[in-house]
């Protein structure tokens, strides 16, 4: 049966709460620090909700060294920059392939 929130609003189901290894979140905490994809989008991708991926990333930021002194916000933003530093990087490294490909063929 479905509960009605605090606002009156249905909400469905309610999921079984489960538990995760040490290793799972961290492995989990890792692929959100490393930059190629979002909280959000790892939180989709395992099946998990992103509230619970969000405080694994906190608490791993908070205990760690590369980014001591960021707060949660910080921490994922220095990944999207990240995340879109390798992208940039990434094109440009397309480009140089491209234009020594072209280059070649004019001559």
């Amino acid at each position: 049966m479905d509960e009605v929130g605090r606002k009156g609003q249905r909400r469905g189901p309610q999921r079984p709460r489960r538990d995760f290894t040490p290793e799972f979140k961290a492995e989990i905490v890792a692929l959100c620090l490393k930059g190629d994809r979002s909280i959000g989008q790892v939180a989709k991708d395992f099946d998990l909700t992103e509230t619970s991926v969000r405080a694994w990333v906190y608490a791993e930021v908070r205990g760690s060294a590369d980014t001591e002194g960021l707060d949660l916000a910080e921490a994922e933003e220095l990944a999207a920059l990240r995340r879109e530093n390798r992208r940039l990087r990434e094109d440009v490294e397309i480009l140089k392939r491209a234009t020594a490909f072209f280059a070649r063929e004019n001559r």
